[in-house]
Order: structure tokens, then sequence, then C-alpha cells
């Protein structure tokens, strides 16, 4: 059997001006996502979790959180983009032209805008790109430019790998239960009574004093 390492994301020396990446992940936003993201954030618009509200609004239902579109689109992006990311720079010119429902499947993708050295860490360079999402009907309904540090490849962290240090167990060598009828067998009746009968024969023929 041979052992073959899955895919890690791309280093700094993989990103080129230009490329364009479509994101294999697409994800259909429930209302369940869109009150529980809501409320995790303490935001307190009932246009996202108040249907009947909403249903006052021209849009005739809730709109989803756009920090929740946000958070989704750049988490699609992350694996061709900052699987090896150092730390997140910045978000630039968010655009929401039109919105998302309750609903609504999200895909997305991003091009590659800028990559140049890092003056002050010689172990990452500078990432621009800018990510795109759309919905099932192919319309945009976010972009925006993320600028990251990624690492290199000489610097590449490498994976922990569990399965070195902890093998699993296997089930031959798993702890069996313990059997009560081997460590605390039933005590049987015909083992105590008599010595019950006995003790009060004897009691009723002890001498009075």
């Amino acid at each position: 059997m041979t052992v073959k390492e899955g895919w890690r994301g791309r280093f700094f020396e993989d990103f080129e001006v230009g490329d364009v990446y479509e994101h294999a992940l697409g994800r259909t936003i429930t209302t369940t996502d869109n009150i529980w993201f809501t409320l995790l954030t303490q935001n307190t618009a009932p246009i996202h979790f108040d249907h009947q509200y909403a249903a006052q609004t021209e849009f005739g239902k809730p709109l989803v959180n756009s920090c929740l579109t946000l958070a989704l689109v750049t988490g699609q992006s992350v694996s061709d983009v900052s699987q090896n990311v150092m730390a997140n720079l910045g978000w630039d010119e968010v655009r929401l032209p039109h919105p998302v429902f309750e609903g609504d499947t999200i895909h997305s993708r991003s091009e590659v805008l800028e990559i140049r050295e890092s003056r002050s860490r010689p172990n990452v360079g500078i990432v621009t790109v800018r990510t795109t999402g759309f919905n099932q009907d192919g319309t945009e309904v976010i972009s925006f430019k993320r600028t990251a540090l990624i690492y290199r490849k000489s610097a590449a962290l490498q994976p922990v790998r569990k399965s070195a240090a902890m093998p699993p167990v296997r089930k031959s060598a798993a702890m069996q239960p313990v059997r009560k009828s081997a460590a605390m067998p039933p005590v049987r009746k015909s083992a105590t009574m008599p010595a019950v009968r006995r003790e009060r024969k004897s009691s009723a023929e002890a001498p009075k004093l």
C-alpha cells in the first residue's frame, strides 16, 4: 500500500498574479445558520431572526446576516488561498450587490491580485486576492479583497500525526466488561435460610434467666 500526502494548500511560491481559483465547496444557508450566527455575534437586528418582522419589509422574508456571508465565502476560499496562512492582514472593498436569503446556496472563486515579499518576515510572503461569492442563480452576492501572510515552503509547519504517537486501539485489545457473575456470585436462598432457622431454634431452647 502506498501512502500519499493529501492536499496541503498553496504556499507563497505557488501563487501567480492572474490565477483564478474556483473553490470546490458550496454551502446552502439555513434558517438555523442565520439565527445562530446573528445571536452568537450579539446582533439585535430582527430582520435576521424574526420572520414576522421580516415579512413586513420590502424583502418579505429574513435577510441572511451579511457578516455570515462574509465569513462563509472567506471560509470557502481557505483551501485554495490561505490553508498555510500565518495571519490575515485585512479585508478591503467589501461589496454586497445582492441580498442573500435563507435557502440560498453560495459558491465562490478567488483571483490573485498581488504577491510580494515581506520585509520583516523572511519565512512568509504577502498575497492579495479578490474573492467573489455567487448564489445558485449565478448572481454575485458579495466581493472583497483579502490580504494575508502565507508561509513559504521552506517554513511550512508540519501537521501533528496522532496516529504515530497514539496508535488506535484494536478491538482484540479492547478492555472487556466486568462480568458480575464472576466477581460477585449471587447468594442462594438455600445457603442462608437454614442458618436462620437454626438460630431461631437455638434461641427458643435457651433457658430463661
